[in-house]
């Protein structure tokens, strides 16, 4: 199947950030399952939203639990009065029927 032309709404960056909303105790190996992308890319992604100031991160043993700041606002500049928990609430909707 060409990747080429297809596309998605949401980036991997986003894709993450929900995972990590939903399941903070996630692997990253998990996490790369759910959105289908690598290890590698949740790494690197993970270390952006936390160096970013979207992601905690705390070491629990030898794991490591994720919380999203939800009070952060989007950083697009036409998007940057919504904050992260809009953006999160909404992506829970049903679709309508």
């Amino acid at each position: 199947m060409a990747r080429s032309s297809e596309w998605m709404f949401l980036t991997n960056h986003a894709l993450v950030l929900v995972q990590v909303s939903r399941h903070p105790d996630l692997t990253v190996r998990e996490i790369a399952e759910h959105v289908g992308i690598t290890e590698r890319a949740v790494h690197r992604i993970l270390t952006d939203l936390t160096r970013s100031g979207y992601v905690v991160r705390n070491r629990v043993g030898r794991r490591s639990h994720y919380s999203v700041s939800t009070e952060r606002r989007l950083r697009h500049p036409t998007l940057q009065h919504i904050e992260i928990s809009k953006l999160l609430a909404a992506l829970e909707l049903e679709p309508a029927r």
